[in-house]
């Protein structure tokens, strides 16, 4: 039985044979290429204040054929969602129909320092940035008024093999996760343990989508993972690459249903076996799809591994 399992890409500098750096986008097509050849099923890319999720997936994809892309994930604040449905049907065109957008709400003391104050009403501007994306990716002409975004352009809104783009949304608090349910494809949650998957995150969801009288949405949990032999010096650099979470009520709530303390605890670290073995766990509790995050890797080895293992999975 074929598994969907995905692995989360970022442009992190890599050097070639002459120690030169390369281009971004050129490692990216590189390690989305290696992880295709392994048989990983997606390839997800990252939002960061350095380079463009969405245009990255649009390019990646159109290099390298017969894999999924996404984003993973763009943050709503500061963009309007007309923007993004934009950038998301070019790269939905551009991939031939391989293209899902992953959104976040971002965290405010993350998003006001770079772009300044604004960072206000969050669930109302991820419910209101749902429906105009619903309207876009259906084909339809957008003309929405809410309360906190209007989106009535007087100019076509429908890019040519562009719809019908599925919208994923990361999140792990309550009332996110309800919003989900009643209009999202899927909820990606990251750093949601299996016994938080089952027990806070899937519950949640369906009690949007029953409210909406609708059908539930996919689960894709989003998990650090890294096969590997040095198993402290790996859970070392997820403590310290990790930090943050914590800091966030939503995933201090988490972790607790999880009954973990650190979000590393979370993370699958170990040989082939141990990862395997937690991977299957979140299938178990509920997940349709995982992600994993490559975070925590520190050598071109472990990262090879770690997608061999997930094409081997993903093949059933």
């Amino acid at each position: 039985m074929t598994q969907h399992i995905g692995v989360i890409l970022t442009p992190a500098a890599d050097a070639d044979a002459a120690g030169q750096v390369t281009n971004a986008v050129d490692t990216l097509i590189a390690k989305t290429r290696e992880a295709a050849d392994a048989g990983v099923s997606s390839a997800w890319f990252s939002q960061l204040f350095d380079h463009d999720a969405i245009t990255a997936a649009a390019i990646v994809g159109r290099e390298v054929p017969g894999i999924g892309i996404g984003s993973g994930v763009v943050p709503l604040w500061p963009r309007h969602p007309l923007t993004i449905a934009s950038q998301a049907q070019t790269a939905q065109a551009a991939t031939g129909g391989r293209f899902t957008l992953g959104i976040g709400l971002g965290a405010k003391a993350m998003m006001e320092p770079a772009f300044g104050p604004g960072w206000e009403r969050p669930i109302r501007r991820l419910r209101e940035s749902l429906t105009v994306f619903r309207q876009a990716f259906r084909g339809e002409q957008v003309d929405f008024a809410g309360e906190v975004i209007t989106a009535q352009p007087v100019m076509p809104t429908v890019v040519p093999g562009g719809t019908g783009v599925p919208v994923v949304v990361a999140a792990v608090g309550s009332q996110a996760l309800r919003v989900v349910g009643e209009l999202a494809d899927a909820a990606m949650p990251f750093l949601a343990g299996p016994r938080a998957l089952a027990e806070h995150i899937i519950p949640d969801v369906a009690k949007g989508a029953e409210a909406a009288g609708r059908p539930m949405p996919r689960i894709i949990a989003a998990v650090p993972a890294v096969v590997t032999d040095e198993v402290e010096t790996v859970r070392d650099i997820a403590n310290k690459g990790f930090w943050y979470y914590p800091e966030l009520p939503s995933y201090r709530r988490l972790f607790a249903a999880e009954g973990v303390s650190h979000p590393a605890d979370v993370a699958l670290i170990g040989d082939e076996d141990t990862v395997a073995a937690g991977i299957r766990r979140y299938f178990e509790a509920g997940a349709d799809a995982v992600v994993l995050s490559q975070s925590a890797i520190h050598s071109q080895a472990e990262q090879q591994r770690t997608w061999k293992l997930a094409g081997q999975l993903a093949k059933g």
